[in-house]
């Protein structure tokens, strides 16, 4: 069974609030807008009140923004793994291994 016992709350435990479109795009990451952007169109496509006319645009630009996001995921993560790559050291090769 799970345990149940009660602890303290860290930093870690508290929710970051999302940045706002407008605040990401002054003083965030690119990633961060791109969130932003995100998050905002997915309210826009959500909306009952949102025209009709306007749902295969924004539904086409959230999902080029969450190709833009993968993008981005798999940019570091190959910059990630290039550089753990360059932290190994070759041995010295031994022919009689072979």
């Amino acid at each position: 069974m799970a345990d149940r016992r009660l602890r303290a709350v860290t930093a870690a435990d508290v929710p970051v609030r999302a940045k706002s479109v407008s605040e990401a795009a002054k003083s965030g990451t690119v990633r961060e807008l791109l969130e932003a952007t995100r998050d905002r169109i997915a309210v826009a496509v959500e909306n009952p009140n949102t025209p009709a006319r306007d749902l295969a645009a924004l539904t086409k630009r959230l999902l080029e923004t969450v190709r833009e996001i993968e993008a981005l995921d798999a940019r570091e993560d190959a910059d990630n793994a290039s550089s753990a790559a360059d932290a190994v050291q070759d041995g010295l090769f031994d022919a009689s291994a072979v």
